[in-house]
This record gives structure tokens, sequence and C-alpha cells, in this order.
């Protein structure tokens, strides 16, 4: 692990440790009560999976355009990224609505176009686990629809009647509840780094070990 990738772990640590402090500290929403502070990790990790799915399209497209293996190697370490912040958005997501809405889930614009977008990660990483030679372009043709998928979970809420508050929710909490949202919300975002650096290297070193054995086969 190179030496930033631990500074950034420690500090990514050091924030997750001190979170559920600024989040008891928190006040109570008047209507859910106890069940809103699902709200600090919910939305936190629903930014990022979008986030990281716009920049494993836009990895993607640079490799495609390039044939550098350096956006591949970017590609695949944000598609993994937004499997792993997907399913805590996918399975917070649900815990909260069972108490705010009465159900578990409601196919509505922004929950299914959010498990559409998982589900094509998901089947990006398998295509390229299975898909054989050339298995990287085809995944990176699909990582492309992250672009598109993206934007339309973010604005959803905005144009369609839905259960979901509107993107301006973030702007009119009141500073005790603002404070820890943003105060996790920086760890998430330390925390996917020191994850996306980690995964770059292993890709790297991957494709090392698949030169020396071809290396090897040739002479």
């Amino acid at each position: 692990m190179r030496k930033y990738s631990t500074i950034l772990l420690g500090i990514a640590l050091l924030i997750f440790a001190t979170a559920p402090i600024a989040i008891y500290l928190a006040p109570y929403e008047s209507t859910m009560g106890l069940v809103q502070k699902i709200f600090y990790y919910h939305v936190p990790a629903g930014i990022l999976m979008l986030v990281l799915a716009m920049l494993s399209g836009i990895a993607s497209a640079m490799f495609l355009f390039t044939g550098r293996r350096k956006y591949d190697h970017w590609a695949v370490a944000f598609v993994e990224l937004v499997v792993l912040f997907g399913a805590m958005t996918l399975v917070t997501g649900p815990l909260w609505a069972r108490k705010s809405w009465g159900v578990w889930w409601d196919w509505e614009p922004r929950l299914t176009s959010s498990l559409l977008g998982w589900l094509v990660s998901i089947a990006y990483l398998l295509l390229r686990r299975f898909g054989g030679p050339g298995s990287d372009k085809l995944a990176a043709g699909l990582a492309l629809f992250g672009i598109a998928n993206a934007p339309f979970v973010y604005v959803s809420v905005n144009y369609w009647r839905t259960m979901h508050p509107k993107t301006t929710v973030l702007g009119s909490l009141v500073p005790p509840m603002a404070g820890p949202i943003w105060f996790g919300m920086a760890g998430f975002v330390v925390m996917a780094i020191v994850l996306f650096a980690i995964r770059v290297q292993l890709e790297e070193q991957r494709d090392r070990v698949e030169a020396l054995y071809l290396a090897a086969d040739e002479s």
C-alpha cells in the first residue's frame, strides 16, 4: 500500500470512529424519530454510488478511445466501488422506507433506476470475469450506461411523483443535521479514495504478473 493510502486510511477510520457520536448528538426528526438517522449513512452512500458510476463510464470511454490500460484499471476499480456503495444504499434505503413509507420497496423512478444501475455494474464485473478475450472492451461499453443513468437517478425525484424528497433536501437541513451528514460524507469519500488506490494497484500488479507469464511462455 502506498504511503498516502495508509495516511488516508487512518483519516477515514478516525472519521468513522467519531461519526456515530456526531450522529447520536444530531436531533431527532419530528416525524420519523430515531429511524431518520439512517439518512446519515444512506445519503452519502447513494451520492457516491452515482458519482462513481459516472467516473467508471468516463474511465471506460477514455480506455476505448486511447487503449491505455491505466484507464481500464480505473474503470474496474470504480465499478467495484459502485457495487459496494450501491449495496449499502439498497440495504439502508428499505430499512428507512419501511418505517417512513410503510413499505420495504416501491417501483418508483429513483428506486428502479438505482437498482438498474447497480445491476449493470454487477453485469460489468461478470462480463470481465467470464467474458473471455475482448471482454474488457465490451464491459467498457456497458459502463458507459452509467454516465446516462446516474444523472437520471439524481434528477428523477424532481420530475416524477415519488416518495423520495427532492434534491433540495440537503440544502434545507438545519446545521445540527447538516454537520453530521457532511462529516460522514467526508469519511465515505476518503475511504473510497483509499479503496480505489488499492484496487488500481492490484490491477497493475496483475498486468505485471500476466506479462511475466507471457514472457516465460515465449522463452
